[in-house]
């Protein structure tokens, strides 16, 4: 029985130091007053901090420190767990580089070919990668060599807005990324 709940104060133990030190949250805050934010976003002032807490614990919500300010810490009562899954969803979806994929032919078209390489290289800019895939079909795979020569073009062609990352002229794959 001693084991199980030493386990489980070890565990708020180490769940405290999780959360201490991204913000803080509830009895975490050491400052006797913060200027409060409400459930609504009603700004209430200077607060005594266990006032503002009891507050929180009415409403079934979290008092969080979003910033420290010089004479009192900005405190907001907020569903904290709901917070850090936002922060978390957020930061997955900013992180996330993109790879964009264009399908060519060897025999493609001029006008077609500048479109394909001016979208490449506004996806460049904007901090995406780019793959180049050169599909071959029937008789096209005795001229190999052309499509070769196409994603040597296409190297030159984009130039200083992307870097190569991977050319393989067996798969007939381009990999670029920005520069």
């Amino acid at each position: 029985m001693t084991t199980v709940v030493s386990d489980i104060l070890y565990i708020e133990f180490l769940e405290d130091r999780l959360i201490s030190k991204t913000q803080l949250v509830n009895r975490q805050i050491r400052a006797p007053q913060v200027l409060l934010i409400d459930h609504e976003n009603q700004n209430r002032g200077l607060i005594d901090t266990r006032d503002a807490l009891k507050l929180a614990e009415d409403e079934g919500l979290d008092l969080v420190v979003v910033s420290n300010g010089k004479d009192a810490p900005v405190a907001k009562i907020l569903d904290y767990g709901k917070l850090q899954y936002q922060q978390s969803k957020r930061q997955k979806q900013s992180s996330k580089p993109s790879l964009k994929e264009v399908k060519l032919r060897p025999n493609v078209g001029e006008s077609d070919y500048q479109l394909r390489i001016k979208r490449a290289t506004e996806w460049l800019s904007k901090g995406d990668s780019v793959k180049f895939l050169v599909r071959l079909r029937g008789r096209e795979h005795q001229h190999r060599d052309r499509a070769g020569e196409l994603l040597d073009r296409i190297v030159q062609d984009i130039g200083e807005a992307g870097k190569v990352q991977a050319l393989d002229k067996r798969a007939l794959v381009l990999m670029l990324t920005p520069a």
